[in-house]
């Protein structure tokens, strides 16, 4: 080889030995930025020079080493394994979230639980048992009653909050999709545009990338290569990021006020959840932290009307609404609300009309009983009317309009509040019959509608029933049960995803021991090929001399 060519050698050494240098540098500055994939050098060989034609031998000198690219280290499959756990983890960490906040709205509000309210109102109604006649003890009863429906709303309010809460996340956990979206196919064209020549835009992918991972914890995605340095990326197996337009989520408020998460126009505003779909680890429906949001959440504020369906009608929906049974605060607010509905109706039952102990056959005495709710529903005007004895409990409501509708059986937490009357002059609801005697059996059916198994149960998959003061237990029972699940689920589902970003960093991430032991090697590299450089200066120089 000329002496001339050697120096382009030499030259080439040196040039692919100082951008590996720059490489192993920009690595080790970066190790502790999040996102960050480690960069590699790719080097390979010139050209050859043919010098002749030989039958043995090609007869070609080469013309040193050449830098090919600077490539990222990562693993798609580690990659795509990570970001559907990740996205696992966060739809679990939502439940167990909610089965926390709801443990703490059933136990304590305010400094006071709820169960002692209930405790209080059974030993009111048995202190009523012993001396129905007192003023004393009906005034008490009454108080209780009252703090009872207090701190039962307290709580249903504490749902409602909870849900409000939710629903805020969920909007706000949309916009931040649509964000990444927009971000995604912004670097999808910078890259593209950027690699136009022989640059690679490694730290634009290390950014796309950074972002994909976060994306995969809100919404299950499907990342796929379009060939041409740009991703597009599915979610919910529908267009979010082509390579020409991005497909937004949208979160349009409903009658109830709850933000419906669909399409936009262009899909019809379809939901962007299937609800029909069970919630499965082996079908990968159980993915994505707004997905958690909306199935914790629900769709309405539940109350104990919810829970009478079927069971085939409690598990599943038709696409469009979500399951009573996969939502934890619609399903705990309509037991709870089935636990005040009852004890309300079964004491304005028992004070209203003496249903416990007035035989439907004693159609005289029954229209002739007396008596007053102490619960009585917002915004109406409910009384006792002879002419109504044949309909359930034998009082009406009056509507706007003055028409008497019957809805005795609409009690729910949220419409409660106690007779004023009563509140002023408990002893309206008298225990002493119009013969002088004491009502006995009246406080009787008080204190077994509290004592006596009510066949009560909790929801359409349960058969187990309870009293009153049972079923509240076992409605925190379940809850603590449900947390205790999803907790476990939560660490286990932890330990998988730390796992894979374990494996994840073993291939992208920068180890400083790799790249110092990298940055001798190509430091030594540079140091040769500066020497052969010199050598062959020093060769030109005494043959330019010695012919001179």
């Amino acid at each position: 080889m000329p002496l001339m060519g050697a120096v382009y050698v030499g030259a080439s050494g040196l040039q692919t030995s100082q951008n590996s240098l720059n490489t192993t540098a920009h690595n080790l500055s970066n190790i502790e930025t999040k996102g960050y994939t480690r960069q590699q050098i790719l080097q390979g060989n010139k050209i050859y020079n043919t010098i002749g034609n030989a039958a043995v031998s090609s007869m070609q000198v080469g013309i040193g080493v050449d830098y090919t690219k600077t490539r990222q280290v990562r693993n798609q499959f580690l990659d795509a394994s990570y970001r559907k756990e990740a996205g696992r983890g966060a739809f679990y960490d939502i439940c167990s979230e909610t089965t926390g906040e709801i443990q703490t709205l059933l136990g304590e509000m305010e400094g006071a639980s709820f169960a002692k309210s209930l405790s209080d109102l059974w030993t009111a109604v048995e202190e009523l048992q012993k001396d129905p006649s007192s003023s004393v003890t009906q005034g008490v009863f009454v108080a209780r009653c009252s703090q009872f429906l207090e701190r039962a709303q307290a709580v249903n309010n504490g749902f409602i909050e909870y849900q409000n809460n939710l629903n805020a996340r969920i909007k706000d956990k949309v916009d931040e999709v649509n964000d990444y979206a927009e971000k995604i196919f912004k670097l999808n064209r910078l890259i593209q545009k950027n690699e136009c020549g022989v640059e690679e835009a490694n730290d634009l992918r290390d950014q796309r990338n950074y972002i994909l991972d976060n994306l995969a914890k809100l919404v299950n995605i499907k990342v796929v290569d379009d060939g041409q340095d740009g991703v597009e990326v599915y979610a919910e197996n529908v267009p979010l990021v082509l390579d020409d337009y991005v497909n937004k989520m949208e979160a349009n408020t409903g009658d109830n006020g709850f933000y419906n998460v669909t399409w936009g126009k262009s899909y019809n505003y379809a939901s962007v959840f299937n609800f029909a779909q069970e919630i499965s680890s082996e079908i990968g429906s159980d993915i994505g932290e707004i997905k958690g949001l909306v199935y914790a959440r629900g769709d309405h504020r539940a109350n104990y009307s919810d829970l009478l369906t079927d069971k085939q009608g409690y598990n599943n929906s038709d696409g469009d609404t979500i399951p009573m049974s996969s939502s934890v605060v619609m399903n705990t607010q309509a037991e709870f609300d089935k636990l005040i509905h009852g004890i309300v109706t079964a004491i304005n039952d028992i004070l209203v009309n003496g249903k416990a102990n007035i035989p439907d056959s004693d159609q005289a005495t029954k229209l002739t009983a007396t008596g007053f709710e102490i619960f009585q529903r917002l915004g109406s005007d409910r009384y006792y009317d002879a002419s109504y004895a044949t309909k359930p409990n034998g009082y009406i409501e009056e509507d706007v309009t003055g028409s008497p509708v019957d809805v005795s059986t609409m009690y729910t937490v949220s419409n409660l509040k106690i007779n004023p009357d009563l509140l002023k002059q408990p002893t309206l609801n008298s225990f002493i019959k119009p013969d002088s005697s004491v009502d006995v059996a009246k406080a009787d059916a008080l204190a077994a509608a509290f004592s006596d198994d009510v066949k009560m149960t909790l929801n359409p998959n349960t058969t187990s029933t309870f009293n009153f003061v049972d079923f509240y237990s076992a409605v925190v029972g379940q809850v603590g049960n449900t947390g205790s699940v999803y907790e476990s689920i939560c660490k286990s589902q932890q330990a998988t995803v730390d796992s894979l970003e374990e494996s994840r960093q073993q291939v992208l991430g920068v180890s400083s021991d790799d790249e110092l032991s990298n940055m001798i090697r190509f430091q030594n590299a540079f140091n040769a090929s500066s020497r052969y450089i010199n050598v062959i200066n020093d060769m030109l120089n005494t043959i330019i001399n010695t012919m001179s």
